[in-house]
């Protein structure tokens, strides 16, 4: 009976997240990363960023983010930039691509390519917590290059 219930629930679960990733979705996040968990985590980090979404077709999702990343031994960085998110299996897992544009106070622009793989863990039909890794290439200097861990909090319209 504990068998035939638990494949009952996973069951229930697949489906519950095969209905978010279909055409005509909407989705916004706001996200935590860095926590001293980066690259960059000589110093407290601490970064925060906001992003929305819109799937254009089932399963792949046009995303725009703008970002706000404090570095202690460093200025701080504001951010923008879009790209696309693909949700590889039906129960979350997603890799996405981006291109950033980075702006600090010195005037330091920079283009960061940016590749991410996360999972959309569903508390319920709409909300998810997506833990995140994700690699900024820095187009300028290498040292800029950061990876890290991210936690964000979604919302599937």
């Amino acid at each position: 009976m504990k068998k035939i219930a638990l494949i009952i629930v996973a069951l229930v679960m697949t489906v519950t997240a095969n209905a978010q990733f279909e055409q005509g979705k909407a989705y916004i996040e706001a996200s935590l990363t860095s926590l001293d968990i980066s690259s960059q985590a000589k110093k407290f980090h601490f970064g925060l960023n906001a992003r929305a979404g819109y799937l254009f077709m089932d399963n792949v999702m046009a995303v725009g983010e703008v970002g706000y990343n404090h570095l202690q031994d460093s200025n701080d960085v504001f951010s923008v930039g879009a790209g696309a998110r693909y949700y590889i299996i039906q129960n979350g897992l997603y890799l996405g691509a981006m291109l950033k544009f980075h702006h600090n106070a010195e005037k330091e622009n920079d283009f960061m390519p940016n590749i991410h793989l996360g999972y959309a863990f569903f508390l319920s039909r709409t909300i998810t917590i997506e833990p995140e890794l994700y690699f900024d290439f820095s187009t300028k200097r290498f040292e800029n290059s950061r990876y890290g861990l991210g936690v964000g909090f979604g919302i599937y319209l």
